[in-house]
């Protein structure tokens, strides 16, 4: 059963790989375009298989991994390597996840839309502790790192209202 969905970058280039879709259930390009990856939502219900997509360390089970391409080479705000997120990558992911939401029934809240980074900090015994994703957006350079969750929310609430239940 679908909980929540965690968001990430994928700290490569633009584009996805077969890497990366062995590892989320979903990507965004920087064109906005959402590939599926090799697993689907349905197959995190259960991960002591081993037939999942291993997204979140410590929390795959139930959990919906959406990427977005690029970040490679990210160090800063002032660096953020050659292939920072784009705008129009940003928010197709944010409509995308609003779609998501809808789909499953769930809330847009700290524990059912996060990020990798946030998980982590919830999570400090698990792999993801330390994850820097997602905690800088490069369209909207002013949303600090410890705001980028409540901001990533606050889109995904909008595009819900605005063009899914609109």
């Amino acid at each position: 059963m679908v909980k929540r969905i965690v968001l990430h970058w994928s700290a490569g280039r633009y584009y996805p790989t077969e890497f990366e879709k062995n590892h989320y259930h979903y990507l965004i390009d920087a064109d906005g375009n959402v590939y599926e990856g090799f697993y689907k939502p349905e197959d995190n219900d259960n991960c002591n298989d081993g037939k999942y997509a291993a997204h979140t360390g410590g929390g795959n089970t139930g959990s919906i991994g959406v990427c977005m391409c690029g970040m490679y080479g990210y160090k800063s705000k002032t660096f953020c390597g050659d292939f920072p997120l784009k705008a129009n990558q940003f928010e197709a992911c944010m409509k995308f996840v609003a779609e998501l939401c809808e789909k499953y029934g769930l809330a847009i809240n700290k524990n059912t839309v996060l990020t990798h980074y946030e998980f982590g900090q919830a999570n400090p015994k698990t792999t993801s502790f330390g994850k820097i994703d997602i905690t800088y957006i490069p369209s909207y350079p002013w949303v600090t790192k410890q705001d980028a969750g409540n901001f990533i929310r606050s889109k995904v609430r909008w595009y819900k209202e605005k063009y899914i239940r609109g």
